[in-house]
């Protein structure tokens, strides 16, 4: 079997998502990718979470040909193959319909950060995307929700703010495996929530200071990063 390790991760990381409430019914999906072999693993098309197994999962390479697996591999392939492509830091890709981050996409607003529970983990707003155009819908449409985000992300860097909402549709997170992507994924949720409690609270909220996003961000991802232990 290709790439065994990677297709237990990625189960994983899936069933992460059931787990934490992120996906009902077969919606969403995650993703690894094995670089030095030049691998993707990703969830099957359609196959509900509670039958899916480590043999289910799907194999294929950086342009979506199928090296292993007899079922169809999730829709939002294409999408995943393209921030692969265009993100060459990342080694996960998660999808997900989540109840407050979805909101905010369908609203096509980004996150603003509001506070230190966000700018612990995301390293400024939540960007939202374009709205695709028809051409964009009607021809070749998975992939290119792959590149409306990446022309969202021109000028920003992926690995601080590892997650878009792609307007009208639904958030993508990603990060160094499958399993980080999905952790950023109920994050996501979780920021996406506070945000909406606090713009019905306070209509007119500001998001917090350059200075105090910046020390909450960097005390835990910065080059001199002090939370947690080494």
């Amino acid at each position: 079997m290709l790439a065994r390790h990677l297709r237990t991760e990625v189960l994983e990381a899936n069933l992460s998502l059931v787990r934490k409430g992120l996906v009902i019914e077969t919606f969403g999906n995650a993703s690894g990718i094995d670089r030095p072999n030049g691998m993707v693993v990703i969830k099957p098309s359609g196959v509900p979470y509670d039958k899916m197994r480590v043999e289910d999962l799907v194999v294929t390479d950086l342009t979506g040909n199928i090296l292993e697996g007899n079922l169809r591999p999730s829709s939002d392939l294409p999408t995943h193959l393209a921030l692969y492509q265009t993100f060459p830091a990342i080694g996960g890709v998660a999808h997900t319909h989540s109840r407050h981050a979805t909101a905010w996409a369908q609203a096509h607003r980004e996150i603003p950060c509001f506070g230190t529970t966000h700018a612990d983990y995301f390293h400024g707003p939540i960007p939202v995307t374009d709205v695709m155009t028809t051409e964009e819908i009607q021809s070749a449409y998975e992939w290119n929700t792959g590149l409306v985000i990446a022309r969202r992300f021109e000028g920003l860097n992926p690995m601080s703010v590892k997650a878009v909402l792609v307007a009208g549709h639904a958030p993508f997170t990603w990060g160094k495996s499958s399993t980080e992507a999905c952790h950023y994924a109920y994050i996501l949720e979780e920021v996406a929530h506070l945000a909406m409690m606090t713009v019905s609270i306070a209509p007119a909220a500001k998001g917090i200071t350059q200075e105090l996003r910046d020390k909450h961000f960097l005390r835990k991802h910065g080059p001199n990063a002090y939370y947690g232990q080494k």
